[in-house]
């Protein structure tokens, strides 16, 4: 893979033409188009996202300064700022998320043999949850939810095998997260693990019909009876294990069938957990110790925003915005993807940390990865657990 090639021209080689030009001539993104190409456009953005510049004005200065060897890393147009905004303002931000889905679809593929920490579980377990990216209400209006806030929301499930997005939508700030629910197709034998903001019984059940398995957390108020209880060990922290069927005449009218209870304490917060599953078969701590992975996609989502370009945005349309997420994603599954390949074992935020200094270099990508000091873990991941009780 390396024969003297730059770092950055080794990462863009897992982007496939032919799959990427399916891409752009979907939404006719080449219309028009005399010079720098959409894939320039991708090259640029994602290099910016990888060298975590801040602005547009400092990836192209940055490319400038290297012009010599631009042509060796894919660029075959002048790299001029103008031409960049424009391109972000105008071509169709479809054309990245349409190539987002062929990444994952890649990333899955690659990932999918990966043993998960809960043995006695088969199927892919997908982790559901949002994150509100908060805009400037004078620069975004388009995105303005109500007198004195614009917003834009990220709506993602992350697969626990490699820590990848599996699917996202972006919306305005307005949309629910359980209305996400209404455009999924849900993949039998997998589990689906949401907060208790995705908890409406009559989406549960499409996640039950379609064979596929869910674990929420049970909110207060809700009316249920109590069926039979199954035995629990207490030194797991399982403190009852209970079959029910809801209560209520609307409620049990959405979900007819029976569902699973589990109250499980924490033992080391002494937090205690109302957790509702479809699942009757694996063990009940098993089932808790799936909720406690809920906060992987917290920490993506805190991590894209601090090691990605979405803290600040490049530019101040919906097309922009839109084009700017989906490239950061792609950038992260480009990462993804190469360290599989590589096999090189290291986690995704050291890597990057890396490349981000090393893409103009000519260096085979794992020797330069696996020679670097391993880093001292990041003190605020830990922080964050403590923050959410486990």
């Amino acid at each position: 893979m390396h024969q003297g090639e730059y770092v950055f021209a080794q990462i863009m080689k897992q982007v496939s033409q032919y799959e990427f030009n399916q891409c752009v001539a979907r939404y006719h993104g080449l219309r028009s188009v005399r010079h720098f190409t959409c894939f320039e456009q991708f090259l640029a953005m994602a290099f910016g996202q990888l060298s975590f510049r801040e602005s547009l004005r400092d990836v192209v200065v940055c490319l400038q300064a290297h012009q010599e060897k631009l042509y060796h890393l894919g660029f075959r147009s002048s790299i001029i700022r103008t031409t960049l905004a424009d391109a972000n303002e105008h071509r169709d931000w479809r054309i990245y998320r349409d190539y987002a889905q062929v990444l994952i679809e890649k990333a899955k593929s690659l990932y999918t043999n990966d043993p998960l920490s809960m043995e006695d579980l088969n199927g892919s377990v997908y982790v559901l949850d949002s994150t509100t990216i908060e805009l400037c209400l004078s620069l975004f209006l388009w995105a303005r939810v109500h007198e004195e806030r614009s917003t834009i929301k990220l709506h993602l499930g992350l697969d626990l095998k490699g820590h990848i997005p599996a699917f996202f939508h972006l919306s305005d700030g307005n949309m629910s997260d359980v209305s996400y629910l209404d455009s999924l197709t849900f993949e039998p034998g997998a589990y689906y693990v949401m907060d208790r903001g995705y908890l409406d019984f009559r989406r549960l059940f499409r996640v039950h019909e379609a064979k596929a398995f869910f674990v929420t957390r049970l909110k207060r108020g809700i009316r249920w009876q109590r069926l039979y209880s199954n035995h629990v060990d207490k030194k797991t922290g399982v403190r009852c294990d209970q079959i029910i069927r809801l209560a209520t005449k609307e409620s049990a009218k959405h979900y007819p069938e029976k569902l699973r209870r589990i109250k499980y304490e924490d033992g080391t917060t002494k937090q205690t957990y109302v957790f509702l599953t479809n699942d009757f078969t694996s063990k009940a701590e098993t089932i808790a110790l799936l909720y406690k992975h809920r906060w992987q996609v917290e920490l993506f989502f805190k991590w894209i925003k601090q090691h990605l370009g979405v803290r600040t945005f490049w530019g101040h349309s919906e097309n922009a915005v839109k084009t700017q997420i989906c490239i950061a994603l792609c950038a992260y599954l480009l990462v993804a993807i190469t360290k599989k390949n590589l096999q090189i074992d290291r986690s995704s935020y050291e890597i990057l940390q890396i490349l981000s200094v090393s893409l103009f270099d000519k260096k085979c990508l794992v020797e330069l990865i696996s020679e670097a000091p391993l880093q001292i873990p990041d003190e605020s991941i830990k922080k964050q657990l403590n923050l959410l009780g486990f």
